[in-house]
């Protein structure tokens, strides 16, 4: 079963059990993903969002009530910081397990190897490869500095 059809059925499950924070952010979820769909079409008509393009919608949306809850909690909102936390919550469900600092740190070292990086010119090639297998695992702000510091900058 795809990521899209998990959202759906779990979206379909909420809206019988009555869960309103859960079936609005669900749908929050798939409206960003039709969003997507819509992108992809220019590239043409059958090109739809794949589970990895799903990934990063949610990375992105996962990051925006981060960046919203740190200015609710600033601001003494606690009502609407914790409905960001409920939503950050229900969309990261939907994410692949995030990797621990210590993970982070030996796969970039492992990437670097693997690509032959050598110093901070290289770190395009690094980072294009994080991306490709680790999308959605990591926060590619956060292994840019990882990035830099293992290569010497």
């Amino acid at each position: 079963m795809g990521l899209r059809d998990r959202i759906n059925d779990s979206l379909k499950e909420a809206m019988k059990s009555g869960d309103k924070r859960r079936v609005s952010t669900l749908r929050l979820v798939n409206s960003a993903i039709k969003d997507r769909d819509i992108l992809n079409r220019t590239a043409g008509p059958d090109a739809g969002v794949n589970d990895a393009q799903i990934v990063e919608v949610l990375a992105k949306m996962v990051k925006q009530r981060q960046e919203s809850l740190e200015i609710y909690e600033k601001a003494g909102r606690d009502e609407l910081a914790t409905q960001e936390r409920e939503e950050i919550q229900i969309i990261q469900g939907y994410m692949p397990k995030q990797l621990s600092d210590e993970e982070v740190k030996s796969v970039i070292a492992a990437v670097i190897k693997d690509v032959g990086a050598a110093s901070v010119k290289d770190m395009g090639k690094v980072m294009g490869a994080l991306k490709a297998k680790y999308s959605g695992q990591m926060d590619f702000g956060k292994a840019g500095a990882v990035i830099k510091g293992l290569l010497g900058a």
